[in-house]
C-alpha cells in the first residue's frame, strides 16, 4: 500500500552528474526522516544522504561536497542531486522514508531501487 518509486539512474561517465527524484505514495503519515541509501556490487548497503522533515541533512564522508539531499514535502518527494561522479559511486540506489505507526514506533519503507553505472 506504501510505495516509494525512485527514478532517474543511468550511466554516466566519471565527472558527470545525475537527479535521482523518489516520490512516495499510499497511506502513510507523518514522513520523519528521508533518505538515499546504497549497494555496489559485492559490498553492504550504506547510508549516502539523510534529511529530516525539517531539512536537516547528513552525508556520508564519501560523498560529502559532492551530492545534495533536499525535498518536497508537499509532493512526498525527496532528491538526490549527485555531481563530479566517480566510479565507486556505482551501485544501486534506495530511497528510504521513515514513518510513526501506532503502537509500533518508527517504520522504515523502501523503494525497490534505481541503478547508478559510473564509467572510468
Amino acid at each position: 500500500q506504501v510505495q516509494l518509486v525512485e527514478s532517474g539512474g543511468g550511466l554516466v561517465q566519471a565527472g558527470g552528474s545525475l537527479r535521482l527524484s523518489c516520490t512516495v505514495s499510499g497511506r502513510i503519515f507523518g514522513i520523519n526522516v528521508m533518505a538515499w541509501y546504497r549497494q555496489a556490487p559485492g559490498k553492504q548497503r550504506g547510508m549516502v544522504a539523510t534529511i529530516t522533515q525539517t531539512g536537516i541533512v547528513n552525508y556520508a564522508d564519501s560523498v560529502k561536497g559532492r551530492f545534495t539531499i533536499s525535498r518536497d514535502n508537499a509532493k512526498n518527494t525527496v532528491y538526490l542531486q549527485m555531481n563530479s561522479l566517480k566510479p565507486e559511486d556505482t551501485g544501486v540506489y534506495y530511497c528510504k522514508a521513515q514513518a510513526p505507526v501506532l503502537g509500533k514506533g518508527w517504520a522504515d519503507y523502501w523503494g525497490q531501487g534505481t541503478q547508478v553505472t559510473v564509467s572510468s
